[in-house]
């Protein structure tokens, strides 16, 4: 359980040294092309969730953090012995909630700085990757976890 947790510190650091590293380097909204036509970063400032829903709701944002990352703590206890797939899906989660809520509680904005340039989607960052991969995971558990138990046992 500790490494996981390990882990998901490790990546918070990440997130935030990745938004440092923006901030410092690119003004409010300037891009820097990193693969041309494919990848850029560009420093938004995001206030609300994935293209920009719930605008503001700085307490709803709160409260969700305030109850998943204590909801995925006890979760990864719960599964200390069990299977390392979902403890590593739980550790994803941890951080990505994490990352954000230490944009929002401290500048209250998310920093934002990875665009993908051939496909029209959201700005995102090291947090909302982790997010999103750790919750995509956690539903694959969810619909194999009799295998994944099979494996671990």
């Amino acid at each position: 359980m500790i490494s996981y947790l390990i882990v998901a510190a490790l990546l918070v650091v990440c997130d935030q040294l990745v938004k440092y590293w923006v901030v410092s380097n690119l003004s409010l909204g300037e891009t820097m092309n990193v693969i041309p036509n494919v990848f850029s970063l560009t420093y938004y400032q995001n206030s609300g969730a994935a293209w920009s829903i719930l605008q503001g709701q700085m307490w709803f944002f709160a409260i969700v953090t305030f109850v998943a990352v204590p909801l995925c703590i006890w979760l990864l206890w719960k599964n200390r012995r069990g299977s390392k797939f979902y403890s590593l899906a739980l550790g994803l989660v941890i951080a990505g909630a994490l990352g954000n809520f230490i944009d929002r509680m401290r500048l209250g904005y998310v920093v934002d700085m990875f665009q993908t340039d051939f496909i029209n989607f959201p700005i995102f960052n090291v947090a909302d990757m982790c997010l999103t991969i750790g919750v995509v995971m956690v539903f694959i558990y969810a619909l194999f976890e009799e295998r994944f138990e099979r494996k671990t046992k």
